[in-house]
């Protein structure tokens, strides 16, 4: 097929119209594409001075248990792995039963959550979980599972250990790693500052909380996706 003059004077017209007509639609395609980063969890995801989301999960003995059972008491959360090398150090080391041993004493709500998804390091069913915390003699309310990621997702738990303090009136107050030291050597735990214990103790006398969000450490939580 041949071209004649007119055809090439009008090439350059028709291209501006293809570009007008393709822009809405690469619009529509960077819209679905930032809709598919930003899942509904990601969206909702929480923030420090801000109210603490509720959710309900089961807890290693089959009951069913809510955040909101919790109104008026200081609650910690923590996300773990028991397989986790920094998980290793804090249980193998007696730190984290000894805050739980502390803060339960003071009638804190201690709720371990594993959000390890079946088939991923760390997952363990209902008997195992309950071995765990007998043999390593820790003193959690609650051990939750966490199988489908919602709850870890909602929270951002990157982590394990991955900490976060919410007070009585369901407001979080702190969330991020459990101390200053960023290592899986249990040597490290005496030179490290202990952000639980020293946020707790901030909330409890009235002080502000001086390191409200600190960047967690730890293994990656093993969600399913």
């Amino acid at each position: 097929m041949y071209l004649c003059k007119n055809d090439f004077i009008s090439a350059a017209p028709t291209r501006a119209i293809k570009w007008q007509s393709i822009k809405p639609v690469l619009f529509a395609l960077a819209v679905m594409a930032l809709l598919t980063v930003l899942t509904p969890a990601a969206m909702a995801a929480i923030k420090v001075d801000a109210p603490a989301a509720d959710f309900t999960l089961v807890n290693s003995q089959g009951e069913t248990v809510n955040l909101a059972d919790f109104a008026g008491k200081y609650v910690v959360l923590e996300w773990t792995n028991h397989l986790c090398p920094y998980v290793k150090k804090h249980y193998e080391s007696d730190n984290m039963q000894a805050l739980q041993r502390k803060y339960t004493a003071q009638d804190v709500v201690w709720l371990s959550i594993i959000s390890s998804a079946p088939g991923k390091q760390g997952h363990v069913n209902p008997t195992q979980a309950n071995e765990l915390t007998a043999t390593r003699k820790a003193s959690p309310s609650h051990v939750l599972f966490d199988e489908s990621g919602d709850v870890g997702k909602l929270y951002g738990a990157k982590t394990t250990p991955h900490m976060y303090i919410i007070d009585p009136k369901g407001t979080l107050r702190y969330t991020g790693a459990i101390d200053s030291i960023k290592s899986a050597n249990p040597a490290d735990i005496a030179k490290a500052t202990n952000y639980v214990e020293v946020s707790m103790q901030s909330l409890m006398t009235g002080s502000p909380v001086g390191k409200k969000l600190t960047p967690p450490y730890g293994c990656s939580v093993k969600y399913k996706s």
